[in-house]
């Protein structure tokens, strides 16, 4: 498999489109105020895009500084299954490329939609952020098993993913592209697809990601608002990794957290109005004094059908 190379240059008009786009994105809920340094800018990031984003950033260093073959990281299903190179599995979802403006462009998607969704629809709900890309992962995974939907390299088709649930969960978000065209969330990842198609790009990445955000976002959203059950859980073992790292927070989370690690992801020992609970010795000599549930706060977790913010 040659090195993948990049002879788009900033001329492209699609490449245009992008940068316009980024100078005038809608601004993630919730958003810090402007960083004065970027190590504050890096320390205020949500801890999942952040940690994917460095991710990318770190693979597409190491393989301009020529530290390993780009052959070894690839997506090969017969190296995995013959020779048991498990780890093809995850590290293709890494690589977004060499250093060029394509490059840049997905590592911005994944700090400005992906921070988006994670302080926005996914606040307080970090595991569910964790198993929403593992999910989406593993979907891509299995569409790139048909042969004429196999990509060497999923990490852009992820990244679109990304897109297409940011736009679902934020239909009516106006995007300004330079003040000459308006249009709103729900369209970006269509208006990004046909412009794709208008210049000659490829589009099965686009497809992949498009066909992956929307399967998750009918199991987790749509069809539970009509009226079918929810069964589409965050795993245990999700909630149980994200307990041990130690990063985030989850509402009503079903693990504890780990002593060892932060001190951010509370647990269920923490109510969902952000007031802990008496432990049995406390309740027996405090018994007066529990706290009772504020009814104004809503119920505890009733689904993800419903979001945190009432909507």
């Amino acid at each position: 498999m040659p090195p993948p190379s990049s002879s788009s240059t900033i001329t492209h008009p699609l490449h245009i489109f992008h940068i316009l786009l980024l100078f005038h994105p809608p601004p993630p809920p919730s958003s810090p105020a402007a960083m004065s340094t970027p190590l504050e800018y890096y320390r205020s990031l949500p801890p999942v895009s952040k940690t994917y984003a460095m991710a990318c950033l770190m693979f597409t260093t190491a393989y301009h500084l020529q530290l390993y073959d780009i052959n070894n990281i690839s997506l090969s299903y017969g190296l995995v299954f013959k020779r048991f190179q498990i780890w093809r599995l995850i590290t293709n979802f890494f690589f977004l490329g060499p250093f060029s403006f394509p490059f840049a462009f997905d590592l911005i998607f994944i700090l400005r939609y992906g921070v988006s969704l994670e302080r926005g629809p996914f606040d307080k709900r970090t595991a569910d952020y964790v198993w929403m890309l593992i999910f989406g992962a593993l979907s891509l995974l299995v569409m790139s098993a048909v042969p004429f939907l196999w990509s060497p390299f999923m990490g852009t088709s992820l990244v679109f993913m990304i897109i297409y649930v940011w736009g679902r969960e934020f239909p009516n978000e106006r995007i300004s592209i330079y003040g000459l065209v308006s249009l709103k969330g729900f369209y970006l990842p269509w208006a990004m697809l046909g412009l794709d198609l208008l210049f000659g790009n490829p589009l099965k990445p686009d497809i992949l990601g498009i066909v992956a955000g929307h399967l998750h976002y009918f199991l987790t959203v749509l069809y539970p608002l009509s009226g079918g059950k929810y069964v589409f859980k965050t795993p245990l073992w999700v909630h149980k990794v994200v307990a041990f790292w130690g990063e985030g927070s989850q509402f009503n989370a079903p693990v504890q957290r780990d002593p060892s690690a932060g001190v951010t992801f509370r647990g269920r020992s923490y109510r969902l109005n952000g007031t802990r609970t008496s432990t049995p010795a406390q309740a027996q000599t405090n018994t007066s004094q529990q706290q009772q549930p504020n009814p104004a706060a809503g119920g505890p977790f009733t689904g993800r059908s419903y979001r945190l913010n009432g909507q």
